[in-house]
């Protein structure tokens, strides 16, 4: 099975979660749009669900699609968040923000009852940091803050590359900000990573995602498997 149809798959089981009449955050990525297209069928049938989109992108394939839309301020509490993950670690610790959406993707996620990930099993790490670390970040004092954070790595015993993602077209986010990756390799203590970066002034927010995800729906060769969070 491809990569596709596995995270069709993983998308179609999460349609499970989702309540008729529910209010729903609807994630960014390959995956999470995956499950807009399915949702949008269930809606065409008469299914009724409103989302929230975490980038200008869902927003747009919804509207495409037909999914009724409302905003986080006319609807500050959600029931289910459903995206995707750019890493599954222990516990359902996430690192995500590879679609470069991590600050409306935290956002929504934490204003929700609970956080459906979907995959495929590739994404499954026994330890945080294979895939680069996003950090969304101001673009005043961008030098400093990269160094700020070379500097709070360095003290965890973390090291590599931090680098403005872009480079000399810098990727800019539906909030005018940047993202630097940061391929720190692994990441064994991603809550003092979390706290040491939350530190800094210049970061807006990080690609870490913990103690946010309930279940990881996760498709494989073996077909579809659930992870739920045991905290």
């Amino acid at each position: 099975m491809d990569a596709r149809l596995l995270k069709i798959e993983a998308a179609r089981a999460a349609l499970a979660y989702v309540e008729d009449g529910a209010t729903i955050g609807i994630g960014t990525g390959s995956t999470a749009e995956e499950f807009v297209r399915l949702l949008a069928a269930r809606v065409a049938d008469g299914f009724t669900v409103v989302g929230v989109p975490t980038s200008e992108r869902t927003a747009r394939l919804c509207g495409e699609l037909g999914v009724p839309l409302t905003t986080l301020d006319a609807a500050p509490r959600l029931s289910v968040t459903v995206d995707g993950a750019d890493e599954v670690g222990p516990d359902l610790a996430l690192i995500k923000g590879g679609g470069g959406a991590l600050l409306r993707e935290k956002i929504v996620a934490a204003a929700s009852d609970s956080m459906v990930v979907i995959a495929d099993d590739t994404k499954l790490v026994e330890m945080l940091g294979r895939f680069a670390l996003p950090i969304e970040v101001n673009v005043f004092g961008l030098a400093a803050t990269r160094i700020a954070v070379e500097k709070a790595a360095s003290r965890l015993g973390l090291s590599g590359p931090v680098a403005l993602r872009g480079g000399q077209t810098p990727f800019v986010t539906d909030g005018g900000h940047m993202i630097l990756d940061a391929s720190f390799g692994r990441i064994p203590d991603p809550r003092a990573l979390s706290e040491a970066l939350h530190a800094i002034p210049g970061v807006v927010e990080h690609g870490l995602f913990l103690d946010l995800a309930s279940v990881a729906i996760i498709a494989g060769e073996n077909g579809v498997s659930t992870i739920k969070a045991t905290r």
